[in-house]
């Protein structure tokens, strides 16, 4: 990967921030995080909240290129991706394929699931029909809505009545909601920058799991980098993780997160193609550990649009 240009070599780039999904508020502290460390680096850098007219204002503005911060619907799904493929403008991380299969933690899994890498037993939720298939599985159960992040709309539930509710609140968010069987474990996770796992970082909360609130407000939330596993089992888990990213068709950055059981045995939840890059994120925290410090992490994300160029 190119990361050697001089900040003019990169061009005009317009920060991709806000957008009109469940994470809007997310994504413009990321936003403007990733903005401020740009335009410390001498890259002429400018914020952009996209609407309906965001391809006119691109072309508008002459921009080179596109750092996507948009989380969630919109901008993490492979439409923005799509729409900056067609009027030729380069953009950060994964392509329209590995954004839309990441966002789609369903169609993720049946990925996943089919080269042999390791998932929860899951049921998809379409309706109150699907309900018993779920409880077969064996409370407790994670319920999620397939197409959205930062555990917006999820719940643990621990019996059928729990299971019915959560579900009609998932489905308040999405007409596709996941059944997981959960999990009991430590909840680890891997940042990826170039096609290089980062040191794991082990996520550690009073919560029921690593929900919105523990994510975002929470002060007693704990990460532990070094993660606290022997250097091989370590090893073992950032190579399963760099799998399940490239198996789902992502590039260039993100995040793969997973649960470990009792048994040592790890199980993959979800990829993020764009991770969050607040004060509160983890890819920043994973990057500082490998030596790389949060200007140096940005310009390097910025370098993946390079080869769209």
């Amino acid at each position: 990967m190119t990361t050697t240009l001089d900040a003019q070599q990169f061009g005009k780039v317009a920060v991709l921030l806000g957008g009109r999904a469940a994470e809007r508020e997310i994504s413009l502290k990321s936003g403007q995080a990733v903005l401020a460390a740009l335009q410390r680096q001498g890259i002429d850098a400018h914020p952009l909240d996209p609407d309906d007219t965001v391809l006119a204002q691109l072309r508008r503005g002459s921009y080179d290129r596109a750092f996507i911060m948009l989380h969630g619907r919109g901008g993490e799904d492979g439409q923005i991706q799509g729409a900056l493929e067609t009027i030729g403008l380069p953009y950060t991380g994964s392509g329209v394929l590995g954004s839309a299969l990441g966002m789609d933690k369903y169609r993720c899994k049946l990925a996943w699931t089919g080269a042999g890498l390791p998932t929860a037993a899951s049921v998809l939720l379409r309706s109150a029909a699907d309900l018993p298939a779920a409880a077969a599985l064996g409370f407790p159960l994670m319920i999620k809505p397939v197409h959205e992040g930062s555990s917006i709309g999820m719940a643990r539930v621990a019996d059928a009545p729990a299971l019915a509710q959560a579900w009609q609140a998932a489905a308040h968010y999405d007409d596709l909601v996941l059944a997981e069987r959960w999990i009991d474990g430590p909840e680890y996770t891997c940042a990826i920058l170039d096609s290089e796992a980062l040191p794991l970082i082990r996520l550690e909360t009073p919560h029921l799991f690593y929900d919105f609130a523990a994510k975002y407000q929470a002060d007693s939330t704990r990460y532990h980098c070094p993660c606290g596993l022997d250097a091989a089992t370590e090893q073992h888990f950032r190579e399963l993780a760099l799998a399940a990213f490239t198996t789902a068709g992502a590039s260039g950055w993100g995040r793969v997160d997973f649960m470990v059981d009792a048994a040592g045995q790890p199980y993959l939840l979800e990829i993020n193609t764009v991770p969050g890059m607040t004060d509160h994120s983890l890819v920043p925290m994973a990057a500082r550990a490998a030596g790389i410090d949060f200007n140096a992490l940005v310009r390097r994300i910025l370098a993946t649009s390079v080869a769209r160029g």
